[in-house]
């Protein structure tokens, strides 16, 4: 997709760039309000003398879930901080409206309960997903019950009371890609959910393709910087009103502070994502072409994540970093590096986890916008320590003996056939 596609402003007939709207799209009015920053409110209720009007605009409200008009009433209902973060993030995705919560895990929730309330419980779903995603749908924990297949499925797996098709790509920890335009066709009438947490709406915008509801950890890439946690669903206006009645009566609410931190992290996205993802391109390519690394997973629609299987012990390479940070989450300005079968994909069953691709060799790095050279001298040294550990072994007399793996020369596969060139 071109990233620099123009985009509808709902203050002026010409179209914006994604950049431009990045760092303009819920501040439009600041200007005529004296303002250049974005002021923070953090009331959590709101004084009014018209109680009767209150009374007129909450019984809305509980109706049809619709924006309030008119000054907020209490910080469970609107706020206008994180109102900021929401606009601007429905610009961004195309979409008519989106609707903020406290973690990305909580939007999810949401989504499923507005589909479980009227009476539409199945959910089609591709692996692999988030663990934490996976494990939700598969449990059943809010009732509902979930039937796995490939994209190829999709349409046969459809029942009267399926809710919900929900597939996540680049997906998370093997980068695997779906055509989103492809499924959409066999999702029918039901709505197809995109995780689009991996991509941004930088590198593509599921709505233009088919999709009806847009998913993000708002957590990882929309934040940025690694210190705000939130979720966000983009879509149409008639199901962010459902989910605004699920979030009252829930408590899921974004902080306002959270909303201000977003809404500071979209103006930033596209030059994250865009330096981000060439370092990684560079990355995914050495790797590629490093004897030590078995297989590299990189999407062909690219992007900042890398995923990539070792011969050697991967939790060598993890307690071997020393500039890139060994941790889970992903989408900082600063590079991270985990054990996907140890901690994010954990909670899912080893079976299930193997067989999605997410094996006990693979690591997958967001990378961040360090120089790429040093993100590689910090890998080389890491990948040296796994194959030390992988590949010495002492004899009976106590006489370390370097050994050789005797493996066929490597030919990486780059998600996909071997001939795709990692670096694109």
């Amino acid at each position: 997709m071109d990233t620099e596609s123009p985009m509808a402003t709902s203050t002026t007939t010409r179209t914006r760039a994604l950049a431009t709207e990045a760092v303009h799209a819920g501040r439009d009015d600041l200007a005529a309000l004296g303002l250049h920053a974005p002021p923070i409110d953090l009331s959590t209720t709101y004084p009014s003398y018209d109680s009767r009007g209150e009374a007129e605009r909450i019984d809305t409200f509980a109706a049809t879930g619709a924006k309030l008009d008119g000054p907020p009433v209490y910080a469970r209902l609107d706020n206008p901080t994180t109102a900021r973060f929401e606009t601007a993030l429905a610009r961004l995705e195309g979409a008519e409206s989106a609707v903020s919560f406290a973690s990305g895990m909580a939007a999810l929730t949401a989504v499923l309960l507005v589909r479980a309330s009227m009476g539409l419980r199945h959910v089609v779903a591709v692996r692999p997903l988030y663990g934490c995603s996976d494990h939700l749908l598969g449990t059943g924990l809010l009732g509902t019950e979930v039937t796995w297949t490939d994209p190829a499925g999709i349409a046969e797996a459809i029942r009267p009371d399926t809710g919900l098709v929900m597939v996540e790509t680049p997906a998370n920890p093997t980068l695997a890609e779906a055509d989103i335009r492809a499924i959409a066709h066999s999702c029918g009438s039901v709505p197809l959910l995109v995780d689009n947490t991996f991509a941004t709406p930088v590198l593509q915008r599921p709505l233009e393709h088919g999709a009806r509801i847009v998913l993000h950890s708002a957590t990882k890439y929309l934040g940025g910087h690694g210190d705000v946690m939130g979720g966000v669903v983009a879509c149409d206006e008639e199901f962010a009103a459902g989910l605004r009645q699920v979030r009252f009566a829930t408590g899921g609410v974004l902080h306002p502070m959270a909303g201000y931190l977003l809404l500071r992290g979209l103006a930033t996205l596209p030059v994250r994502v865009r330096a981000a993802s060439a370092s990684a391109a560079e990355l995914s390519r050495r790797l590629t072409a490093d004897p030590r690394v078995a297989r590299v997973h990189y999407p062909k629609l690219g992007g900042a994540m890398v995923s990539f299987e070792v011969y050697g012990d991967p939790h060598r390479v993890i307690s071997a970093v020393r500039l890139i940070t060994p941790a889970v989450s992903l989408g900082s300005v600063d590079t991270l590096i985990q054990h996907p079968a140890s901690i994010s994909h954990r909670i899912v069953d080893e079976g299930d986890r193997q067989a999605s691709g997410v094996g006990d060799r693979l690591l997958r790095m967001s990378v961040g916008l360090e120089d790429v050279e040093d993100l590689w001298a910090d890998l080389c040294q890491a990948l040296s320590s796994q194959e030390a550990g992988d590949r010495t072994e002492a004899d009976p007399h106590g006489v370390v003996h370097r050994q050789v793996s005797g493996r066929p020369a490597r030919t990486a596969a780059v998600n996909g056939p071997a001939s795709h060139p990692a670096g694109r």
